[in-house]
């Protein structure tokens, strides 16, 4: 038998006899590895671990706590999770089951819903199919072969799927003892893998996510390579339940929503400061990067939807009206109103880049289906800007960009950013020329700022290529926030020009830029980052004043008086309560600092400081503290 030469990550090289599998590859290498190993990639594609080499090749062998290896367990865990229902469910019909972010779920059609109960009899299941080690098998079929083997196992879903497919293809599958699913694969080579698995929720959900299909049943689950990665998913899902901006906002009176404008918050007086506290921010750092505040409509007559785009692209998510003989929409975003304000005037070379920001509040109409809290909504404000540029100022500005999005997310506290550039969606505007030049132009920006980025094929905006940046929150979960679209069909839609250098007409470039986002969305995001515990500067109290007793009132009230003289947010308690209890009012409303002021305090003029998370900082003179807390506000320490 001849050899082959197998090489790894590491460049090293090894010889093994023809055929070999990846498993036996891992077990030459040790048994911690092949014991942590769930799948392989040959020639940078994944395969299943039973797989034969009878070539040259490349070689890395998967593991469970990898990214991938992750994803491999999750979707194997899927099926050890359907295989479980059909064994206890046998007249269940199986849809499909993928994994997503940490998790897998899989969709059921059953009589009735899945229960409690029924969630633990199935995780008992799979825990005994587990158990058992049934080999996994990958099965090639012919569609016709297929057709008759789910038909015949009265998998109507399955048979749906199989039709959709063409006759000459080859179909995939994979079994575990009498259990058979489609799959593409890779998966774990026996049941035995699966071992740190929890079986989460249940909802309803229609096949195809048409609400004109059937109704499913869901079952969500997770698994990790090991127990410690479990119990701290697990952890942080407990976490972001007491988290969660829905509850904390109605903890902390911030926002609310009613049935008679669905899906649009109202703020209330506390919310509000956070949220002006947000813009403010923003405002300055326009100051600082050049940028010019504009206000514009937001309704527009139809034609400059229809000019734009977005009435061929977007009109399902637009509110629209008539008026007279005149169809309006209420705009969903600020850009084409923005190319009318730069069409307003004259512009030469020298008058570039002209960077033009608006808060103005925007409509979209979100299906109820996709809404959630803050993080989907139908009414909206962006720190929305455009930069209409020349092309070859389009490297400084968004480079410029990439400094500013650092310092915003600095600010906050978000770690972890990472970056993705997004490509030529399948619907999309513009000669694909222009395209190509807009994803030339961007991938280059990145490159020679030497950012680490990935590729998107296909979800960018439909006018241009987008850069989009992700962080990490306090519990690990990414958020797409800040985006950076670059865009040459607008400009050439609506026919924007400047006098170059030379005289002649030229075409801008227009940059689309939103560096927090939706405000509301970023409001919500960073309410569960910080799970309500803001910093000073962006506190909607900042200061409460908690007198012992009565006797204090007096001092208490003109400590209050200065506090807010000195333009910070204070309120005082002045209930009948205790110390003890008014103490832990104010840690439950989350108020960073709390001034105890008794008899002795008010003999001298002093105050006994407590912070949040710190505890008892002692007596401290009023306008020294007055100073420490102007100074942290005005370094907006997070």
């Amino acid at each position: 038998m001849s050899n082959i030469t197998i090489t790894f990550p590491d460049q090293s090289t090894r010889s093994f006899p023809a055929g070999v599998s990846t498993m036996e590859i891992a077990e030459s290498i040790g048994p911690r590895l092949a014991k942590a190993a769930v799948a392989a990639r040959i020639d940078g594609e994944i395969v299943d671990l039973t797989t034969c080499i009878d070539q040259n090749v490349d070689i890395e062998i998967i593991t469970g706590d990898s990214e991938l290896g992750h994803e491999v367990l999750l979707h194997s865990t899927a099926h050890l999770m359907a295989q479980s229902v059909k064994a206890l469910m046998p007249d269940a019909k199986v849809t499909i089951g993928p994994a997503i972010d940490n998790r897998f779920y899989y969709d059921f059609d059953i009589d009735g819903t899945f229960s409690d109960e029924d969630l633990e009899k199935i995780e008992a299941k799979m825990r005994e199919l587990s158990e058992s080690d049934f080999t996994v098998n990958r099965l090639e079929l012919s569609r016709n072969d297929a057709l008759k083997r789910f038909k015949d196992m009265g998998e109507t879903y399955k048979v749906e799927i199989i039709e959709q497919i063409d006759e000459k293809d080859t179909i995939s599958a994979y079994s575990q003892d009498d259990f058979i699913d489609l799959c593409r694969g890779p998966h774990v080579p026996s049941t035995g893998k699966i071992k740190h698995f929890k079986l989460l929720s249940t909802s309803g959900a229609y096949w195809r996510g048409d609400e004109n299909n059937t109704m499913l049943q869901r079952i969500y689950g997770t698994v990790f390579s090991s127990k410690k990665g479990l119990d701290e998913y697990l952890h942080n899902l407990e976490e972001a339940k007491k988290r969660d901006h829905r509850k904390l906002g109605k903890e902390l009176d911030l926002f609310f929503f009613h049935s008679l404008s669905p899906a649009s918050p109202f703020f209330t007086d506390k919310g509000a400061v956070i949220y002006n506290g947000l813009v403010s921010y923003m405002r300055e750092l326009y100051q600082q990067y050049g940028y010019d505040e504009v206000i514009s409509p937001q309704v527009f007559d139809m034609e400059l939807w229809k000019q734009s785009g977005h009435y061929e692209m977007f009109i399902d998510n637009m509110f629209s009206m008539e008026m007279g003989e005149r169809e309006f929409g209420l705009k969903p975003m600020n850009c084409p109103g923005h190319t009318l304000m730069y069409s307003h005037g004259l512009h030469s070379y020298r008058d570039l880049p002209m960077r033009m920001a608006d808060f103005g509040r925007l409509h979209r109409f979100e299906k109820a289906g996709v809404l959630s809290g803050l993080t989907r909504v139908r009414s909206m404000v962006q720190d929305d800007a455009h930069i209409f540029c020349t092309s070859d100022q389009i490297g400084d500005e968004i480079r410029d960009l990439f400094e500013m999005v650092q310092k915003v997310y600095d600010t906050f506290n978000f770690k972890d950013l990472s970056i993705a550039l997004s490509t030529r969606p399948e619907k999309a505007l513009g000669d694909v020329k222009l395209w190509d030049k807009a994803e030339t132009t961007l991938k280059d920006v990145l490159e020679k700022s030497n950012f680490e980025f990935t590729i998107d094929e296909g979800e960018g905006a439909f006018y241009g290529p987008k850069i989009d940046f992700h962080v990490k929150d306090a519990l690990q979960r990414d958020h797409q926030l800040a985006t950076i679209q670059l865009d040459f069909v607008l400009p050439e839609r609506f026919k924007l020009k400047y006098i170059a250098e030379d005289g002649s007409e030229a075409r801008p470039v227009m940059i689309h830029r939103a560096i927090l986002g939706s405000l509301e969305r970023f409001f919500g995001v960073y309410l569960e980052h910080c799970g309500g515990d803001f910093p000073l500067w962006l506190a909607p109290v900042q200061v409460t004043v908690l007198p012992v007793s009565d006797k204090v009132q007096e001092y208490a009230e003109s400590l209050t008086q200065k506090l807010n003289a000195a333009d910070l947010r204070v309120q005082l308690d002045d209930k009948a309560d205790k110390i003890g209890a008014k103490i832990r009012q104010a840690e439950l409303s989350k108020i960073n600092v709390m001034l105890i002021v008794g008899e002795k305090e008010a003999e001298a003029g002093t105050v006994s400081v407590r912070r949040r998370h710190q505890g008892d900082l002692g007596a401290m003179d009023v306008s020294e503290l007055i100073d420490l807390l102007k100074e942290e506000i005005k370094q907006r320490s997070s």
